[in-house]
């Protein structure tokens, strides 16, 4: 292990890093927190493999302390080589998002946001407040990037969307982002039109267990949800499970097998319109917690971004969505026998 030998020297102040900072070096720090071998992080900025080296050597001696620790694998950023690479960071999307920004605005558009959704709750919603702010904002370059939510989470600490329409991950995310919620949502349990399941008259956990299921990663709110519901019930987690974060493939699967799906009201309100999916009449106890907007705390909205902020808020507040989860969810239960 190979470190930098440094003075006691105080940190370099504004003016000096001002002078002596430049955007490639940035970019290069930001690319070696993603590729963390500098030959690697050499070939994608395209320089040299030595100009990378020395260009590493002047920041370190422009902040006066190690970034990395040099290792045989590569560098590994020291506590305060993460800090600059948390800024390098910020830096690079700042003036991409900036530069791209520009454009748009040169070429007669009228701003840029990027958001990201769970995708595995109301995409209605979603759908609906996006079909909102275009109406007000036609020339806006939207971008949304559908997520989990403890992805989302970590797109949202690490700047790379502006904010989310999720649920916090975990508890201690809302002391980094400010949670606004938006409405809760019902799990409902789905398999395909034909089902064996749908001829049956007993609808118990214990039962269906048997059969295969899909099912979120283990950190989603629903996944949870779930298993409290087993828990509670003294039922064992089914053995035969595919676990999916894609609600797309979710819905492939559970059309083209025997698969019993969890998964909130919304994702499959189109699929039982049509009637290529059914619902199971067997209700859960709990609603999903409620989801809603999510944004860094303490970090000012973009125009743009409080604009589509507002339209999930008048689209929760009108209450369409939940008027007609009430209309697709089964009235009575039924039941399942075992599976084949």
């Amino acid at each position: 292990m190979e470190f930098l030998e440094v003075g006691h020297d105080a940190a370099p102040g504004v003016a000096r890093l001002v002078n002596r900072l430049r955007l490639k070096h940035l970019e290069l720090l930001a690319t070696l927190g993603d590729t963390p071998v500098l030959h690697q992080a050499a070939r994608q900025l395209s320089v040299s493999q030595p100009a990378a080296t020395k260009m590493l050597a002047d920041l370190e001696t422009t902040f006066g302390f190690a970034l990395f620790e040099r290792h045989a694998r590569g560098l590994r950023a020291t506590p305060l080589g993460l800090q600059v690479l948390a800024y390098a960071r910020d830096v690079r999307r700042t003036t991409a998002a900036f530069v791209e920004d520009l454009d748009n605005r040169r070429r007669g558009g009228h701003g840029r946001l990027v958001v990201g959704a769970i995708m595995g709750s109301a995409p209605d919603v979603l759908a609906r407040a996006v079909a909102d702010l275009k109406s007000r904002r036609p020339l806006l370059h939207l971008r949304i990037v559908g997520e989990t939510s403890d992805q989302i989470t970590e797109l949202l600490e690490q700047g790379e969307i502006e904010l989310a329409v999720g649920r916090p991950a975990k508890a201690e995310d809302l002391q980094h982002f400010s949670f606004s919620p938006l409405a809760n949502e019902q799990m409902v349990l789905a398999v395909r039109r034909g089902h064996p399941l749908l001829r049956q008259r007993q609808a118990d956990l214990s039962v269906l267990v048997r059969w295969p299921w899909v099912l979120q990663p283990p950190s989603s709110p629903s996944r949870q949800l779930f298993e409290t519901e087993l828990a509670l019930a003294g039922v064992a987690s089914p053995a035969n499970v595919v676990e999916c974060s894609s609600v797309f493939a979710v819905l492939q699967l559970i059309q083209g097998t025997d698969s019993v799906a969890a998964v909130s009201e919304s994702v499959v309100r189109d699929h039982v319109r049509a009637g290529l999916i059914k619902v199971l009449p067997l209700r859960f106890g709990q609603m999903l917690r409620s989801f809603g907007i999510l944004s860094r705390r303490g970090e000012a909205l973009s125009e743009a971004a409080q604009d589509f902020a507002a339209c999930l808020r008048d689209v929760a507040r009108r209450g369409e969505t939940a008027e007609v989860a009430r209309t697709l969810l089964p009235a009575h239960p039924q039941n399942a026998s075992n599976p084949p």
